[in-house]
């Protein structure tokens, strides 16, 4: 489906039109600002065939965003995406339903259409997940799908570290000791 041309396209903002098969996971990093908190992403790329399906599984503990992708001229591809969703949240430790998430129908720069943007625009609408048209040959709402996860992420981090801190100990400058007098 073109997820590993995403993925170069993004971090090294390059394009090949040859690329083998991705066995297992390979990891790209790239570091950028969201929202004036600097971030340095780690991205794995899995194996998408079916056959890599319970190896590439391994890699989803621990994620705090996925992208899910899909060829919008390979129907297949698209009809894919539910189980490959359900996979993931079956995985994912802590298991949420509003798990950090993008949609990405790639290749939208050839002719020969198979998923109109109303369809995948429809699932995603179900799911309550983002859906971006994208073309990493064109470089077409690459870096935005990639920056929607990032916010999405850090979004989740913060308000999970936050439910963490209660009230009940505050340090402050202004906590200062009780004077007596005698």
């Amino acid at each position: 489906v073109g997820k590993t041309s995403l993925l170069h396209q993004y971090v090294h903002k390059t394009f090949y039109e040859d690329y083998r098969t991705t066995l297992g996971a390979s990891i790209l990093t790239k570091v950028l600002a969201v929202d004036s908190t600097p971030l340095k992403l780690q991205i794995w790329d899995t194996g998408g065939q079916e056959r890599f399906r319970s190896m590439v599984s391994t890699f989803y503990k621990g994620s705090d965003g996925c992208m899910l992708a899909f060829d919008v001229t390979d129907r297949e591809s698209f009809e894919a995406l539910d189980n490959w969703r359900d996979d993931f949240l079956e995985k994912v430790i802590p298991r949420e339903q509003d798990f950090p998430m993008v949609v990405l129908g790639n290749k939208i720069d050839l002719s020969d259409r198979q998923v109109p943007k109303e369809t995948a625009s429809a699932w995603c609408k179900e799911k309550d997940i983002p859906y971006f048209e994208v073309s990493a040959k064109n470089n077409i709402n690459v870096a935005e799908a990639f920056e929607t996860l990032a916010k999405q992420a850090l979004s989740t981090y913060k308000g999970i570290f936050e439910s963490y801190l209660t009230d009940s100990i505050k340090l402050t400058p202004n906590d200062k000791p009780k004077q007596s007098c005698c």
